[in-house]
């Protein structure tokens, strides 16, 4: 099974990168490039232990649909999302906060299996691998800049 796994060193307080790791009003602004959109479940806002959301977004030109909830939750500390339905054969994403010296570093990894055997597998090596590597880096940028300046209040406060 494929595995991905960034580490972001971002500037700010552990419970505010968390809240803004989770955030589905941020997750909108950071995949702007898939016009990527929340259809069902929780479309606003910020999720929680067992809540889920399906997403539409245009991957290698095609529209798709992903659900994915969140099946574990520690705040600050980490979550976990798993796919339940979606173009993957599947998916877990692990999201892990650690403070250090006045910043978080938010490690990411992320295990997924690619659809269509042979195919998918070949997929992988060829592309889906570097396309999801870069499609989560991002996002981590994103987070990184909201987290970093005052930007955060938006996403935050106005969801609580």
């Amino acid at each position: 099974m494929p595995t991905i796994e960034l580490r972001t060193k971002i500037r700010a307080p552990k419970e505010r990168v968390f809240d803004l790791a989770r955030s589905v009003d941020l997750h909108k602004i950071s995949t702007q490039q898939t016009n990527e959109e929340a259809i069902d479940g929780i479309t606003s806002g910020l999720l929680g232990l067992d809540e889920w959301v399906t997403w539409r977004a245009k991957h290698f030109g095609v529209y798709q649909k992903l659900t994915s909830k969140i099946t574990a939750f520690d705040r600050p500390n980490y979550f976990t999302d798993e796919m339940m339905q979606g173009a993957f054969k599947s998916f877990t994403h692990e999201h892990h906060f650690y403070e250090s010296q006045n910043s978080t570093e938010m490690v990411d990894v992320f295990e997924y299996k690619a659809p269509y055997g042979f195919l998918g597998k070949l997929a992988d090596k060829l592309f889906l691998q570097k396309y999801m590597t870069v499609l989560l880096e991002k996002r981590n940028m994103s987070i990184r800049d909201y987290a970093e300046s005052q930007k955060w209040k938006k996403i935050i406060l106005n969801e609580r």
